[in-house]
């Protein structure tokens, strides 16, 4: 039985980002609303609920940016050039807010560090948002290098990407300060929860609708034309049933579905962005197999990988176990 690398390797990286997505994106949605949370007692236990993980759900992020590079070197070096702003952007946002961990219990000026980790997390989580629409919506490639402008990622399109995922990232934030929390703060997040999850239905919507109209048709053609449309139907359908299911766990005051259903909103949107992608790791321009590295390479790699991804799925389970529970006031610092 022979089986298609490259095929192996793109669900690695998907399984890479989509790890990076619903980990890291509940701790920087904390980030998002922290200035939401009254300071002092409920910043210190939002802080506290994400202290013993954030970095480690880092580690996915690592894992998709080698994987792209290592396994679909084609991709890298075009895809690289043509976001280098918004990377920029994302890996200082994430800077910042990962000093504010530390610095904020240690100085008598909280409020500047209290900044200081919303607006990494804004801008971290934003320009997620504006590489992943400037991917969607196209990139300018002339043979194997790519051939835009330095500014070519900023559009409309972008733009609505980037606002989307700040507003998903903080239903996640919320959800999570739902299920670890009690009291004041936990009621603090049903309230957040509640606009957030319409604004996020509303993004869903919004870049849904959006994408079939640029990238010459193309995503129009995969969702719409026959029998597409109606083999594909279902994953609008369970999205919209993930959304009602989602305002019914928040009326009825449960804990942990609120973020079991958000992560499935997530993964329903990350499901309809793969399907319009695929078999193209550049839309229109580059598939997998056309960036995929040689399969001697591919196999080296695979036996690597096949040792670190069990490893670190093991110990990012053993710390979600470890600080399972809800979060007191003393918390980890």
């Amino acid at each position: 039985m022979s089986f298609d690398l490259t095929i192996v390797w793109a669900g690695i990286l998907a399984f890479a980002v989509f790890a990076y997505v619903v980990m890291d994106g509940f701790d920087l949605g904390i980030g998002i609303v922290f200035p939401l949370l009254e300071p002092g007692r409920q910043r210190d236990i939002a802080m506290n609920s994400v202290a013993p993980v954030w970095d480690g759900n880092e580690t996915w992020l690592v894992l998709g940016g080698g994987g792209l590079m290592a396994a679909f070197p084609l991709a890298y070096s075009i895809i690289l050039p043509a976001v280098y702003a918004p990377l920029i952007a994302m890996l200082l946002g994430l800077v910042l807010r990962g000093v504010s961990f530390e610095f904020r219990w240690r100085t008598t000026r909280q409020p500047v560090w209290d900044f200081a980790f919303f607006g990494g997390s804004m801008v971290a989580a934003f320009a997620q948002g504006v590489t992943l629409g400037a991917i969607l919506q196209g990139i300018s490639v002339t043979g194997r290098s790519y051939s835009g402008l330095w500014w070519e990622w900023l559009s409309p399109f972008s733009i609505l990407t980037g606002l989307s995922v700040i507003i998903g990232y903080a239903l996640l934030g919320a959800c999570w300060l739902i299920f670890r929390t009690e009291g004041e703060l936990q009621n603090r997040g049903y309230a957040l929860a509640k606009w957030l999850g319409v604004g996020t239905s509303i993004a869903v919507l919004a870049v849904s609708l959006a994408t079939p109209l640029i990238s010459e048709g193309i995503y129009f053609q995969r969702w719409f034309a026959v029998p597409n449309i109606y083999l594909l139907s279902p994953i609008p359908v369970l999205a919209a049933a993930a959304a009602l299911l989602f305002f019914r766990s928040l009326a009825k005051r449960a804990e942990l579905a609120p973020f079991l259903l958000a992560l499935a909103l997530f993964l329903l949107s990350f499901i309809g962005l793969g399907v319009s992608m695929f078999p193209y790791l550049i839309p229109g321009r580059v598939t997998i197999w056309q960036a995929a590295a040689p399969a001697s390479s591919q196999v080296f790699m695979l036996v690597g990988a096949g040792i670190m991804v069990p490893i670190i799925l093991a110990y990012t389970g053993y710390a979600y176990w470890v600080f399972r529970g809800k979060v007191g006031h003393d918390g980890y610092h």
